[in-house]
């Protein structure tokens, strides 16, 4: 006590004091480095198994469409009346088929052009529907009325007709079905597109970019379409395999492609035909088309969940 008492004279200062706890100027210190949109977007898709293994699958896929048919020396169309409806061997290694053509060819060969034109009637889609339904929202009053009206009288119409008709003009092909597609297939993302710019135009950033005089052009080029970027891609991860889906059906039914091209459509319908003697023909192509639309549609769920600010934790 007695050495104490010299102290409690002395002055305090500064100096004699140490600080305790967090300091005021790292109290707003950011303590990992900033993530960009993307980066958080796939952390968050790498979390999901399911959408992680599909994209694995989708690549894999991908990958034996653009080489598989050289994997071999058989071209997807090489007839060989001496090999007709062989068992899947070393040889050829999904068997093949009434005109002796290499299946392992003629599968990966179908699944490139249908994912072909799955992608191209997507790109289209994605092309028409997304800048129809940002200029109808962005505008507004009659311009927008009048849009909706054509978008009315295109539901009305059913895509078999169309496509029954644009057949009876043009060959059957690639281009026509692409066409037929296309015709009525951007309506439904003209419609999520409308429905989300409505809810972004009367925000506080539109109106700040309208005030530093930006046009309607950048408005929707700069700062509408990149908010609604999440859902567009969604979209589009779901209209791929509808796209798959309808080339499939309309070769099935004679109104697709035709041989002796391939797509997963043609092959489904040849092994149908013969479906009770060589069962390989319809299973293999089956297991294809199936593959590539379970695993989109499982993609899409997580890409949902992952673009969507509301899913975060």
């Amino acid at each position: 006590m007695k050495n104490a008492e010299p102290l409690l004279d002395e002055e305090l200062t500064d100096d004699l004091f140490e600080i305790a706890g967090r300091r005021t100027e790292d109290s707003e210190k950011i303590q990992r480095p900033p993530l960009s949109a993307f980066k958080d977007s796939w952390i968050r898709l790498s979390k999901n198994k399911g959408a992680v293994i599909s994209l694995i699958a989708l690549i894999i896929i991908l990958f034996l469409a653009v080489f598989g048919p050289g994997m071999n020396e058989y071209k997807y169309d090489q007839t060989d009346y001496a090999a007709v409806y062989q068992p899947p061997s070393s040889e050829h290694w999904l068997g093949t088929d009434k005109f002796g053509r290499d299946q392992w060819t003629r599968i990966w060969e179908g699944t490139r052009i249908s994912l072909y034109i799955a992608v191209l009637a997507a790109f289209l889609d994605l092309l028409i529907g997304v800048l129809y339904g940002a200029i109808s929202a962005l505008i507004g009053g009659k311009v927008d009325n009048g849009m909706q009206r054509v978008i009315e009288i295109l539901v009305g119409i059913p895509n078999l007709i169309i496509i029954i008709l644009l057949i009876m003009i043009m060959k059957p092909g690639i281009m026509t079905i692409t066409i037929a597609m296309v015709i009525t297939g951007w309506v439904s993302m003209a419609r999520l597109v409308r429905a989300q710019i409505f809810k972004l135009k009367e925000q506080e950033f539109v109106l700040a970019a309208r005030s530093l005089g930006s046009n309607n052009k950048r408005l929707i080029l700069h700062h509408l379409i990149p908010n609604t970027m999440g859902l567009i891609v969604i979209n589009m991860m779901f209209t791929i395999p509808s796209a798959i889906f309808t080339e499939a059906f309309l070769s099935f039914i004679g109104l697709g492609l035709q041989e002796p091209l391939a797509s997963l459509g043609v092959l489904i319908n040849d092994g149908f035909q013969g479906m009770r003697n060589q069962f390989y023909l319809l299973l293999f192509p089956a297991i294809v088309i199936v593959a590539i639309m379970v695993s989109f549609n499982i993609l899409a769920d997580g890409l949902r969940d992952a673009l969507d600010p509301k899913m975060r934790k």
